[in-house]
């Protein structure tokens, strides 16, 4: 099987993943060791084997308090649903997939109505050699998300990082890196992710070196010729609120559809520091100026991370930031949805990225609901 995926994080939005495959691109996940910042670009496709996650230190205090997967009053994308939102997902990827008391939450389709596999839709573990493809472990994903009656968001098909070496070591031309994009695109199908610095400008990397801006283009229109009913989005990480990495986002996004490129929605990638937010004003205010382009917007990775050892101050500062990332999406007709980056502290990235940070989840790593659950369950009440 071949997946539906967007550019820089143009998460196929799919009932199931497309008989396609795409490029994928992803900011960090679950196991990554990458930068300490998200950032969007080309996807790369990981080995057959994605990397290992890292699972959060204990906590000296007690985090949370154990429950049992909830009832459909209680879920939370049974809540997104009742609220008027097309999902609440989650990241997942193969390693926790053989962890029962796991997967007895993420199979729950009124807890998670999407999935966005982490790792394995990535380029260097799709494509680890030119034209060879390998879909087991992204298959493993997508055919989770169909036996369960969930949404699949590729990720991802152009992105900076992890990419194979003979994508971003090749002696390319701009005829013979377009053929790369346009065959790795339209199988894979995950379109763009983090093709800007924090400063707005365009980041160096081998798509953008060699084919300038139009690299994005190239690969969002392979993707829509590959699969026309997927959803196709650029994904980006610090455009959450104003400034000068948004404003780039958006004038990429009014040049696209002025040349008549399939763009479909941006995802927020959201991966932030307890206490750090801006406003639910702020928020809401950056979200509609996406939307009124005529585009939706998702929050596509949504951790909240703090220095450990966890306390009770933290975390409650924690579930009201969960409550305002919530709200302000539930504030804004065109924001469908919401992923958090896996929803268990045992399989979060954060930890291998961030020195001494963590607990960035809504359940903590034993599976038990965090104060940050409540949060996300009171803003998506209708």
């Amino acid at each position: 099987m071949k997946f539906a995926a967007t550019f820089a994080a143009l998460a196929a939005l799919v009932p199931f993943a497309v008989a396609q495959s795409a490029v994928w691109g992803q900011c960090g996940g679950i196991g990554w060791t990458g930068p300490t910042t998200c950032v969007s670009g080309t996807t790369s496709a990981p080995s057959s084997v994605p990397p290992s996650h890292s699972s959060v230190p204990t906590s000296s205090a007690p985090t949370s308090t154990a429950s049992a997967p909830g009832s459909t009053s209680t879920a939370l994308h049974a809540r997104a649903k009742a609220g008027g939102k097309l999902y609440f997902g989650t990241a997942t990827d193969n390693p926790e997939l053989t962890n029962t008391a796991y997967t007895a939450i993420l199979d729950d389709n009124t807890m998670f109505g999407q999935l966005t596999p982490a790792n394995s839709m990535k380029w260097d573990a799709i494509e680890p050699e030119q034209g060879t493809f390998t879909f087991t472990q992204g298959d493993a994903i997508a055919n989770l998300a169909k036996t369960n009656g969930q949404l699949l968001r590729g990720h991802n098909c152009v992105w900076y990082n992890q990419l194979p070496n003979w994508v971003s070591s090749g002696s390319w031309t701009t005829a013979t890196l377009t053929s790369v994009i346009q065959n790795h695109c339209s199988t894979l199908l995950y379109v763009v992710k983090k093709p800007f610095n924090d400063d707005g400008t365009w980041r160096s990397d081998v798509f953008y070196n060699t084919l300038g801006t139009s690299y994005v283009g190239i690969g969002l229109n392979a993707a829509r010729a590959a699969d026309p009913n997927a959803k196709l989005y650029i994904n980006e990480y610090n455009v959450e609120y104003p400034g000068a990495k948004s404003t780039a986002l958006q004038n990429l996004v009014k040049s696209l559809q002025a040349a008549g490129t399939p763009i479909d929605g941006v995802g927020l990638q959201s991966h932030w520091i307890v206490g750090e937010l801006p406003s639910l004003e702020t928020l809401v205010q950056n979200m509609e100026a996406f939307t009124a382009l005529g585009i939706e917007v998702a929050i596509t990775e949504l951790d909240i991370r703090m220095t450990l050892p966890s306390t009770a101050a933290l975390l409650a500062q924690q579930e009201t930031d969960y409550n305002t990332v919530i709200s302000s999406c539930m504030a804004v007709a065109g924001c469908v949805g919401v992923t958090i980056w896996d929803f268990t502290d045992e399989y979060s990235w954060v930890p291998s990225t961030f020195s001494g940070q963590g607990a960035a989840c809504p359940w903590d790593q034993n599976l038990a609901r965090k104060p940050a659950y409540t949060g996300i369950q009171t803003a998506f009440t209708p």
